[in-house]
């Protein structure tokens, strides 16, 4: 089922989750900088006979970096730009010149945002949990500058023309996943008055309409208590059948995830309040057990209209039969928002204390010794090679100049030298088969 968005008249239609109206679930692009280009060059001054090579290294490319920011509320604005690229390294020039590296390129999003990577196989990794404010992860880092030829130069090889190609930067799918982190999450149906009860508590401001659905996104207050505060998060309007992605659905249960206490409010005036909490309760029950039995604060709300009024004696004992103490308010004249308040701050701590953080046990920490690994694994897919022996090697085919024969004598050199040749060697290797380094495919030669 497709969430729904809300146009200017309050009618629903039909979004697709792929379209630009995801603001707590976006998928983007990321591509780090290349790395420079070494320089291949030789000093030619007048009088400095002999002069030797003097090509620079090139610059380290960009990578991209994500900060968890507190000034930044949702994704939103992650919807008009899929496609973030860092800057590429310079490359070396003449005179032992170096390129200049590539600046990371930061992107800031919300505290509380999941950053997973897209396989190609369609699964998903977790990167980071960014939970905390300034928690930083890089998402695809830079390619290494290339080195120039005065860095080949030896006593046997005085006047090298190799240099090496700067690395490609890494680039990947990401899947931004944000579940806002709050001590209290305000749930019911549509039109609970969930908005206007955060806007009397705190300095929030949602939208405030007489039509379901008008928040279409989750909205962040904190509330001050005296001396005390906490922070209160209104997820947008759950109705029967959300757990399997009704209406909003899942876009917004997720953000239920991380409250420590729900503040399950009733619109008053409606027929059968109590049937409206059972629906919202079994929809959490039926996403997640353990919402299921996260404590619950009931508050009836528009006790300031008469259908409330008139019915509210035999709501509260109802709701006292099942065990509710059920707190009384109206969120648009400001009664018992207060008390609620101040309640829902005594239950905070309540919870506090009986969750506390597990002491630290000293316990002998057993010696682990792992098997040997080998360092060159060898593996055959169809008729080519494919050598899995680490960044670095992988990074020397696609950096060194193997078209020409010194980049190819000084490539053969340095996977004799790790043990590559004659892993291949074992594995069956012989000239002219296709050998993988990563992403680039080498003519095998003896």
């Amino acid at each position: 089922m497709l969430p729904l968005e809300v146009t200017g008249n309050g009618a629903a239609r039909m979004r697709s989750g792929k379209e630009l109206g995801v603001i707590d679930r976006v998928e983007i692009t990321v591509r780090a900088g290349d790395g420079g280009d070494g320089a291949s060059s030789f000093r030619r001054e007048k009088f400095v006979p002999r002069g030797g090579p003097d090509g620079g290294d090139g610059g380290q490319g960009g990578s991209v970096v994500f900060v968890a920011d507190h000034g930044v509320s949702t994704l939103s604005d992650l919807r008009y730009k899929r496609r973030y690229a860092a800057e590429p390294g310079g490359n070396g020039g003449k005179n032992n010149r170096h390129g200049k590296s590539g600046p990371d390129l930061v992107v800031r999003l919300p505290v509380g945002t999941i950053v997973k990577r897209l396989e190609p196989d369609g699964g998903e990794t977790v990167l980071a949990d960014l939970d905390d404010a300034g928690a930083t992860v890089v998402s695809a880092y830079g390619g290494m500058g290339g080195k120039g030829n005065a860095r080949f130069s030896s006593a046997t090889n005085q006047a090298p023309r190799l240099r090496e190609h700067g690395q490609r930067g890494q680039e990947a799918r990401l899947l931004l996943d944000l579940k806002l982190i709050s001590d209290v999450g305000i749930i019911g149906l549509p039109n609970a008055g969930k908005s206007t009860l955060i806007t009397a508590l705190s300095a929030a401001r949602p939208k405030i309409a007489d039509y379901p659905f008008t928040t279409l996104e989750p909205v962040l207050g904190v509330v001050d208590v005296g001396f005390d505060s906490f922070v209160m998060a209104d997820i947008p309007g759950l109705i029967e059948g959300a757990s399997a992605g009704v209406g909003l659905g899942h876009d917004f249960l997720r953000h239920v995830e991380r409250t420590r206490l729900l503040v399950h409010l009733l619109d008053g005036a409606q027929p059968d309040p109590i049937a409206d909490m059972e629906t919202i309760n079994r929809e959490l029950a039926l996403f997640s057990d353990e919402l299921a039995r996260r404590p619950q604060i009931v508050g009836v709300n528009k006790v300031d209209m008469p259908e409330a009024q008139a019915q509210l004696p035999a709501l509260l004992k109802r709701l006292a039969a099942l065990g509710i103490e059920a707190a009384t308010l109206s969120a648009a004249t400001g009664e018992g928002t207060r008390a609620l308040a101040e309640r829902v701050l005594r239950e905070l701590a309540r919870l506090r204390e009986e969750a506390p953080l597990a002491p630290v046990e000293v316990a002998v920490v057993p010696v682990l010794r792992p098997e040997p690994r080998a360092r060159v694994r060898i593996e055959k897919r169809g008729s080519r090679y494919v050598v899995h022996a680490g960044r670095r090697v992988d990074g020397m085919a696609e950096m060194l100049d193997i078209g020409q024969e010194e980049g190819k004598a000084e490539f053969y050199k340095r996977l004799t030298r790790l043990g590559v040749v004659a892993a291949l060697r074992r594995a069956g290797a012989r000239a002219g088969d296709t050998v993988r380094f990563g992403i680039v495919d080498v003519t095998w030669e003896e």
